[in-house]
């Protein structure tokens, strides 16, 4: 802090330096003047390392703001009646200090008379009750065990007791509701009857005994309210629409432990479940859905096809819903065979429908609604067979083995039908047509096939089934057409015959070749086919040899053997006789269309009639070859064969080709 003198001195310096010393007489310096001392000393002095120095300096400069005569003569005088004042006003608060400390003291001195005295009074009591707090302590000590064994006896009773409520709730009467607050109380039941095992493990035996008889006799209760109540709520899904309760679920999850209820129960759903089925079926038949619609299917028996399909489809549909309750029946139930259970179960349940299914599926197939219909019937009655078998499983052995009783039963009388069709086509052997094409039975054979390779097509049977199938009715009804055919045409000559089985046989292929699995029968047809062609190729060149005057040349030619001579000394074998019939052949070579056997205007396709044509045509130009090479042959002694012969057989192939 600035000390009165530190100001007082900065003062001094201000004063001297702004206002000079005295002129001495000469006008030079003084050395003894008490002021040119002050003035050498305040010249000395450095400032800038003087610190209090500096800050007087800074303190003065607050007040000291007019640097003239009068404010330097008056500074000093300034300066202590600032400091008077500093000092007036430091006395004055020090004083309300010390009024503040007398207070703060004497309340000190009353609070530690009341604490004397209350130490006093302590200290008495302290004697007074030292014994009262002995007891206290020690039945504080006593309270503390008995509350930890009161925590212990409420642990002990937590876990194997029930409370009142959960008594009352599983001791209630049979007929009363099943809630969420039994299950807990069974399953409670269940967990202590688990862990008091753990008691016979330890000195508490005879507790543990009796807790858990309690338990067993408690459960056996218990389990045999809820088998009532489900056996009861069990009866009451007789309608078509059932809804599977979280309570019911719950009641088959708790009856697992006992498989004996577990088993009644399911059975008994199966009885409802049985009945419900059985009458919608009904009621489908005859009544139709609410108000009508869909309309009953007995409404369509008319068209056997949709009639049986509805009638299937309807089982499907109900056999799928029926796995469909029982998986939400048991989807809490975790025992090894629930699959097998719910199969056993929807098949039970189907099991009703089984008797009216069949009597109106055996009427449909006993009437004969025809071959085609009846194959229809069969795959309809094969793929709900597969289907049905794929939801529920072989378990519902009665319904999948009636529909199967069904499915052969109009696969036979299919079959029989066929079979009937080809003895009647036996019985009365239809002739062949003028043109000798395909008669009418064996196009409407063929229709047949048509209709019947059509449905097996679009039919949803599993492929090895249908191509077994296949297999079968292509025996059934191809292997009797053939035999139609040849017998048709035995009294044919060789060319009409030919001619009548391609065609026969190329319908046959026509109408295969648009199915699947047919490939077989399709190579057995075409190597009829092409041995009938080869008879017709043959008929066709000899027929051209014959016309054009070659065939008995030919003939000759491949008859001849070198020990009977040149051929020119056989009879009409000759030079001339070869040149009158080169004439003719040159007739038939400027217009080879015009030698065509009349049946080749009968072949159907246009594309055997071309092969028939072209391969023939071979034929004679090979012919034509062999004539040619014998001609040619010097052995043969024909003079001027080259005038006999005029044409090469290049020549004649490029003519005829």
């Amino acid at each position: 802090p600035l000390t009165l003198a530190t100001v007082m001195a900065a003062a001094a310096v201000v004063t001297g330096t702004a206002g000079g010393a005295e002129p001495g007489g000469g006008g030079g310096p003084h050395t003894h003047n008490p002021l040119a001392r002050k003035l050498h000393k305040i010249l000395e002095t450095r400032l800038d390392s003087d610190k209090d120095m500096l800050e007087a300096l800074k303190a003065l400069s607050v007040f000291f703001t007019e640097n003239s005569l009068r404010t330097r003569r008056n500074l000093r005088g300034d300066i202590e009646r600032r400091s008077l004042s500093i000092n007036e006003e430091f006395v004055r608060v020090f004083k309300e200090v010390k009024e503040d400390l007398e207070s703060v003291h004497e309340d000190v001195q009353a609070m530690s008379a009341c604490c004397q005295d209350m130490t006093s009074r302590l200290k008495l009591a302290k004697d007074q009750t030292q014994d009262l707090i002995t007891k206290t302590t020690k039945l504080q000590s006593e309270n503390q065990r008995l509350e930890i064994r009161s925590e212990v006896v409420d642990a002990f009773l937590s876990k194997f007791q029930l409370n009142a409520d959960e008594l009352n709730i599983l001791r209630g009467p049979r007929e009363g509701p099943i809630t969420e607050d039994f299950f807990k109380a069974l399953g409670k039941v269940k967990l202590i009857h688990n862990d008091v095992k753990v008691l016979l493990r330890t000195n508490q035996q005879t507790a543990g005994l009796e807790i858990m008889e309690q338990m067993a006799l408690l459960q056996e209760t218990s389990y045999e309210k809820l088998y009532r109540w489900a056996q009861a709520d069990c009866r009451t899904l007789t309608q078509e629409t059932c809804d599977i309760s979280p309570a019911q679920t719950r009641a088959m999850e708790a009856l697992q432990d006992r498989p004996i209820l577990y088993n009644y129960t399911l059975d008994e759903f199966g009885t409802a479940r049985r009945s419900a089925v059985v009458r919608g079926f009904i009621d489908a038949l005859t009544r139709g859905g609410p108000g009508g619609t869909p309309r009953p299917i007995e409404m369509h028996s008319h068209d056997p096809l949709r009639y049986v399909g509805d009638m299937l489809a309807w089982l499907h549909q109900a056999a799928a819903s029926e796995k469909e309750h029982l998986e939400a029946l048991l989807k809490l139930v975790t025992l090894q065979g629930v699959e097998e259970n719910i199969q056993q179960i929807v098949g039970h349940v189907t099991e009703g429908v089984c008797r009216p299914l069949k009597v109106r599926i055996e009427q449909v197939i006993v009437a004969e609604p025809g071959a085609v219909l009846l194959y229809k019937l069969s795959n309809l009655l094969k793929f709900y067979h597969h289907t049905i078998s794929g939801i529920v499983g072989n378990c519902a052995a009665t319904l999948l083995t009636t529909i199967e009783e069904m499915h052969v039963l109009s696969k036979k009388m299919f079959f029989n039908s066929l079979g009937l069709h080809a003895s009647k086509l036996m019985d009365k052997v239809e002739l062949p047509p003028p043109d000798l094409g395909p008669t009418s039975a064996l196009t409407h054979t063929l229709s047949l096939l048509r209709e019947v390779l059509s449905s097996h097509d679009s039919s949803v049977v599993p492929m090895d089934a249908r191509q077994a199938d296949f297999v079968q009715v292509l025996s059934c009804i191809m292997d009797p057409l053939l035999q139609l055919c040849t017998v048709s045409a035995s009294n044919l000559d060789t060319a009409d015959m030919a001619t009548y089985m391609v065609n026969s046989l190329h319908l046959m292929k026509t109408t295969l070749a648009l199915y699947e699995f047919t490939d077989k029968r399709l190579e057995m047809l075409q190597f009829q086919i092409e041995a009938h062609l080869d008879t017709l190729i043959n008929e066709q060149a000899s027929f051209v040899l014959t016309r054009a005057g070659l065939s008995y040349i030919y003939n000759s030619i491949q008859q001849h053997k070198p020990e009977q001579g040149p051929l020119s000394a056989l009879a009409n074998m000759d030079g001339g006789s070869l040149k009158a019939a080169m004439v003719q052949f040159d007739r038939y070579l400027s217009s080879p269309d015009s030698l065509l056997m009349p049946q080749l205007n009968f072949i159907l396709s246009g594309t055997l009639k071309e092969k028939i044509f072209k391969r023939s045509t071979e034929l004679v130009c090979g012919a034509y070859s062999d004539i040619h090479t014998a001609v040619m042959s010097p052995a043969n002694d024909y003079k001027e064969a080259t005038a006999i012969l005029q044409r090469s057989p290049q020549q004649v192939q490029t003519l005829l080709s």
